[in-house]
């Protein structure tokens, strides 16, 4: 699977990372990064909960 954020989009509001901060982290800049843009299988649950509680829908999941 691969993990993409629209950063036009993305408010950094950290929900993403507070359900998988294993792929997501929000750092003291304010912005989000992507630790890992191609976690493996174990972590799909948590990455499709976290694109799923995205105030913006700023994360998707590819494969």
């Amino acid at each position: 699977m691969k993990v993409k954020v629209d950063y036009d989009v993305c408010a950094s509001t950290g929900s993403c990372m507070q359900v998988c901060p294993e792929v997501f982290e929000v750092r003291s800049d304010g912005y989000l990064y992507i630790l890992n843009e191609e976690p493996g299988e174990e972590l799909r649950e948590k990455v499709e909960q976290a694109a799923d509680l995205c105030p913006t829908a700023a994360i998707s999941v590819e494969g």
